[in-house]
């Protein structure tokens, strides 16, 4: 399958299951990922604001802001820009129905530990597949955090095509727990 039919193949997938079995499989999985010796170790966090269909976000930012300092993407034209999360009221309905962070612009990328990374698919190389529009692949070049992308099991592929501008993750979690690493780092 190319890029395409493997967007709308997993997307399909996804529709299978409720928010609540999604919500679910997010708990279970950032319950094994903060016990990750980079997390336990990190002050400087990216994450992201998740969409419905995605691995769910929202509880784990706020639980967590109080001890780290969580970073956020937002859409600016054709890049993502990196704003702290100051709390719930510092957001704001963005692009593609995402809420993005008000708070101040992180202006040394470097501060950033570890990033959390979405995917519509990752595969056991850690290969990642995005909505298609490049956003994160762009960004990724200018971070130099150790990255790690988070799905559902469902959609962990056995390969996804990649091309010269995809980077691949440093591990890949799901629910049940790392299910890539190129590291020493795995659990």
């Amino acid at each position: 399958m190319d890029k395409k039919e493997l967007r709308r193949y997993i997307a399909q997938q996804k529709r299978n299951y409720s928010v609540a079995q999604k919500t679910e499989w997010s708990s279970s999985l950032f319950q094994k990922l903060e016990g990750h010796p980079l997390f336990l170790q990190a002050h400087t966090l990216l994450l992201y604001h998740s969409l419905t269909d995605e691995v769910q976000t929202h509880e784990f930012i706020k639980r967590w802001h109080p001890y780290k300092r969580i970073v956020l993407p937002l859409v600016k034209g054709d890049e993502l820009e990196f704003r702290y999360y100051e709390g719930e009221d510092s957001l704001q309905a963005g692009a593609f129905g995402i809420e993005e962070p008000t708070g101040s612009l992180v202006e040394n990328l470097h501060e950033i530990e570890l990033s959390i990374i979405p995917g519509v698919a990752f595969d056991r190389s850690g290969n990642r597949l995005g909505r298609g529009k490049g956003y994160y692949d762009r960004a990724l070049t200018k971070l130099q955090s150790y990255r790690i992308g988070v799905c559902f099991q469902l959609q962990l592929l056995p390969h996804i095509p990649v091309e010269a501008t995809d980077l691949p993750m440093d591990e890949v979690w799901t629910e049940q727990g790392c299910v890539f690493s190129g590291t020493q780092y795995s659990q």
